[in-house]
């Protein structure tokens, strides 16, 4: 039960490292030449 609940912690902390939303250029918007989409990873 122990592990469960510690396995259950964990994971939820996880699950909050990675940032929302879609990848987007670095830089000011009027600096990005080439637009385009970057892939998530």
């Amino acid at each position: 039960m122990r592990m469960m609940v510690l396995a259950l912690l964990a994971g939820l902390m996880l699950t909050g490292c990675g940032r929302k939303g879609a990848p987007s250029p670095p830089g000011p918007a009027a600096d990005v030449t080439y637009p385009h989409t970057y892939p998530q990873e």
